[in-house]
C-alpha cells in the first residue's frame, strides 16, 4: 500500500528527530503503553514507550542475549518479556550495541499498575536513572460489562464508575503538574478538549476502515499492512498528519475494494491474530495465503482504535481520557472484557480460524487467553494456540508453527 510506505517514511523521519532531540539533551518521558499518552503529546514532551522500545530491541536481534542475562540475574520466570526487556538492556549498560546507542536517562517515568510487575519494573527504572516516577492506579471495575464496547462510547461514566474516574483524574492532574513544571507551560483545558475531539475524529475514521475490510468479499489489506497504517498514526493521534494519513488510508482501502483487489485472490479462509504483534517475525502473517488461501485479516489494533478510544460527549476532557485509559489493558486481555469482544469481532469479520499468541511469561496477557479460546470455540471458530512471546524468539520454531496452523486450516477447509 502506498499509505503503508508513507507511514513508514513519516515514522522514520520522526524517529530521527526524536533521537536527535534526546541525544541533544531534551527532557523526555519513558512510559508504558497503557498510560495517558495524550498528556505528553499535548504538552509537547518527547516520549518513548516501553513496549515500543522493546520491539525495537527485539528487531535488532538483541533480545535473546538480554533474556539470557535476565535469567542469570535471577529474575523470576514469569516476568513479562515485552515490558521488562528495556529494563534489562538498561541494567546491562552495553549502550554502544543498543539502538540509538541506548537511552539516556528520562526526565519522567509513567506506568499504570495494570499488572503486578509494571510498578516494580518502573521503580527499578527510577532507581537506575533518578527520573521522577508517576505510577497510576488500576482499580478493578466492580461489575465489568461484557458488552463494554457499546457503552464505552457514550455511557462511559456509568460503565467505568464515578469513583474510579475520580481517582484517575486526580492522578492525571498530578502528572499534569509535573509536565507543567518540566516544560514551563500551563495546561490549557479548552485546547485539550479540542485535541481530544480530533482524536475521536481519527478513531471514527479507523472505525470506517474496519467496517470496510470486515464487509469486503475478500480481504483487501492484511494485518501486516494494517498495523503500520493504524499504529503509526495512533502513536501521533490527534495530529494534523495522523488525521490526514487515516483519511488517505480509508480512501485507499475503499479504492481497493471498489476495484476488486484482494490480498489473496484465492481466499477461502479468514484468520484473526489474537495478541500483540510477533515483532521478530512479522512475515509469518503472510505464510498461508498461497498454500491455503488463508488470510490474516484481523488483529486487535484496527478495531480497538474505535472501541477502545472513542469517548463522545466529553464534558470534562480529563474524565473522558480517564475513561479511555482506565481499562485499556483489561479490555484487550482479561475476561469478561476480551472474550465477548473477540466473539463479536469474529462474527463481524467472518473469521474461520483464530491464532492465539499465549505469552507464557506474561501472566496478565496469558491467563485471559483461556477464556478467549473457550468463547471463540463456542462461537464456532477453530483455535490454534501458539505458546511463544512477542519479543523473545528463543522458543520460536517457525516451521513447527506453520505446520500447526496449516493443519488447522486443512481441517477447517475439509
Amino acid at each position: 500500500m502506498s499509505c503503508a510506505n508513507a507511514a513508514a517514511t513519516y515514522q522514520r523521519d520522526w524517529l530521527k528527530s526524536l533521537r536527535g532531540q534526546i541525544l541533544d539533551g531534551a527532557s523526555f518521558a519513558f512510559v508504558n503503553a497503557d498510560t495517558p499518552h495524550e498528556l505528553f503529546h499535548f504538552m509537547d514532551v518527547p516520549m518513548v514507550t516501553n513496549q515500543w522500545w522493546s520491539a525495537v530491541i527485539a528487531a535488532k536481534q538483541l533480545a535473546p542475549e538480554y533474556f539470557d542475562k535476565m535469567d542469570a540475574l535471577g529474575f523470576h520466570a514469569h516476568l513479562p518479556r515485552y515490558s521488562s526487556l528495556p529494563l534489562i538492556a538498561q541494567m546491562t549498560g552495553d549502550f554502544d550495541r543498543q539502538p540509538w546507542g541506548g537511552l539516556p536517562s528520562p526526565a519522567i517515568l509513567c506506568a499504570r499498575a495494570s499488572s503486578d510487575e509494571h510498578p516494580r519494573i518502573f521503580q527499578r527504572w527510577a532507581e537506575l536513572t533518578g527520573a521522577e516516577l508517576h505510577l497510576l492506579s488500576a482499580p478493578a471495575t466492580p461489575d465489568p460489562a461484557p458488552d463494554w464496547w457499546i457503552r464505552a462510547r457514550r455511557d462511559w461514566e456509568d460503565l467505568y464508575g464515578t469513583a474510579r474516574l475520580d481517582l484517575m483524574v486526580a492522578e492525571m492532574q498530578s502528572l499534569i503538574t509535573a509536565l507543567e513544571r518540566l516544560t514551563g507551560r500551563a495546561f490549557d483545558e479548552a485546547a485539550f478538549a479540542a485535541y481530544m475531539a480530533r482524536i475521536d475524529e481519527q478513531e471514527r475514521l479507523l472505525d470506517e476502515v474496519a467496517g470496510l475490510i470486515a464487509r469486503a468479499d475478500k480481504c483487501p489489506v492484511g494485518i501486516a499492512e494494517q498495523m503500520p497504517n493504524v499504529m503509526i498514526p495512533q502513536w501521533h493521534r490527534g495530529s494534523d498528519w495522523a488525521l490526514s494519513h487515516v483519511r488517505a488510508f480509508r480512501d485507499e482501502v475503499a479504492g481497493r475494494i471498489d476495484r476488486g483487489e484482494a490480498v489473496c485472490d484465492a481466499e477461502r479462509l479468514r484468520m484473526m491474530w489474537i495478541g500483540a504483534g510477533l515483532w521478530f517475525d512479522t512475515s509469518f502473517y503472510r505464510a498461508f495465503e498461497e498454500t491455503h488461501g488463508a488470510v490474516f485479516c484481523w488483529s486487535m489494533y484496527l478495531p480497538f482504535a474505535a472501541d477502545g478510544y472513542i469517548r463522545a460527549d466529553h464534558g470534562n476532557p480529563l474524565r473522558a481520557l480517564a475513561a479511555r485509559v482506565s481499562a485499556m489493558n483489561e479490555q484487550l486481555h482479561q475476561p469478561p472484557w476480551v472474550n465477548e469482544w473477540l466473539v463479536k469481532e469474529a462474527k463481524r469479520w467472518r473469521i474461520d480460524v483464530a491464532v492465539i499468541l499465549v505469552p507464557e511469561h506474561d501472566r496478565f496477557s496469558g491467563y485471559g487467553s483461556y477464556f478467549a479460546r473457550e468463547a471463540l470455540r463456542a462461537a464456532g471458530v477453530r483455535i490454534v494456540e501458539i505458546h511463544s512471546d512477542m519479543v523473545d524468539p528463543r522458543d520460536w520454531d517457525r516451521a513447527a508453527m506453520e505446520a500447526r496452523v496449516g493443519a488447522a486450516l486443512e481441517l477447517e477447509a475439509s
